[in-house]
């Protein structure tokens, strides 16, 4: 049993049935996790194999081999890993996002898919905060301006987030947790999410009215056939002239070309991005603009969150593969 409570992780004291050693139940863990999820799998008697980096035709010739597989975003669960896992019961995903999971295969199969959806919002939420922070103040600028040998203090007057308005696209766990933030930095919240009717973060409203009136809008959707590219050269030019854009959900939800183009216009003040189409980046042509700072996919990179992660996927694995 994991608490899933901010900060620290807290195992509780339970029973620890173990499976047999003649059950040789296997599980493979192609992104790394915790040691101490990894320590909870063995301790019940399970088989753990940790090959991180696999490539994607090894990983389908290897998947028969195992009962589960424990990826993060890197491994790619596609069909072909599925439908060729002969004896596979289970694919863990320490994380929130099942987009690299094929989940359609994996219900057709009867394979389930578990998740840890709690154990990082805080993690991403404090880091959309910190994206907010640093545009308000052009921190990532101001400090490149330092290492250049310079002294620019008036170059970079900044604005205060006190009194600005928030616009939430999505108010699931991450999204609620950033506007409790801003709500105590003194921000007004406006809340858009057509799946939710109360927020607690904020006040609930119509796209095109948060659109209208949002200061910063902050992104915590998946990407779907719905979401993709909702961000694009129309709903920008009905958003505040010198608004703030920032993307730690998914790539893909925000069309660049758009964005590129309303950053230069001036239409968007500044971006910050964790994610972005396609990954690993190769084009930096959003970064070639002075007012967009980024991060490489960083948003679950806490020692805290990963912690939680790990222990958490290394249980829900567990309880399936000992039929709880």
């Amino acid at each position: 049993m994991v608490d899933f409570t901010a900060g620290s992780v807290t195992m509780m004291r339970i029973p620890n049935p173990q499976l047999s050693k003649e059950s040789s139940v296997k599980v493979i863990i192609t992104d790394p996790i915790a040691k101490a999820g990894v320590k909870m799998l063995q301790d019940a008697g399970i088989e753990v194999d940790e090959r991180p980096g696999l490539p994607p035709a090894d990983l389908v010739q290897a998947i028969p081999a195992y009962d589960a597989i424990i990826v993060r975003s890197a491994t790619k669960v596609t069909a072909d890993v599925i439908n060729a896992g002969t004896n596979l019961k289970v694919v863990g995903r320490a994380g929130v996002g099942l987009d690299n999971v094929d989940k359609k295969a994996a219900d057709a199969r009867g394979v389930k898919v578990v998740n840890t959806p709690s154990a990082t919002s805080i993690t991403v939420a404090e880091l959309a905060l910190g994206h907010m922070l640093a545009c308000a103040r052009a921190i990532p600028q101001a400090t490149q301006s330092l290492r250049e040998g310079k002294w620019e203090k008036k170059t970079f007057k900044g604005t205060e987030l006190y009194g600005k308005t928030l616009g939430l696209i999505g108010s699931g766990r991450i999204g609620s947790e950033l506007g409790k933030r801003a709500i105590a930095m003194g921000m007004s919240v406006l809340v858009f999410d057509p799946f939710i009717k109360e927020c607690t973060a904020g006040k609930m409203c119509e796209f095109p009215e948060m659109l209208k009136n949002a200061d910063y809008i902050s992104l915590h959707v998946p990407k779907t056939d719905q979401t993709k590219h909702m961000i694009n050269k129309d709903t920008i030019a009905q958003m505040k002239k010198g608004v703030v854009i920032i993307n730690c959900a998914r790539g893909g939800v925000i069309d660049e070309e758009a964005l590129y183009e309303a950053l230069k216009s001036g239409q968007v003040g500044a971006a910050a991005l964790d994610v972005f189409e396609s990954e690993p980046i190769k084009d930096f042509k959003l970064f070639s603009l002075p007012n967009v700072i980024g991060t490489p996919h960083i948003g679950a990179q806490t020692k805290e969150g990963q912690e939680r992660a790990g222990i958490g996927i290394a249980e829900e694995v567990r309880k399936v593969l000992l039929g709880k």
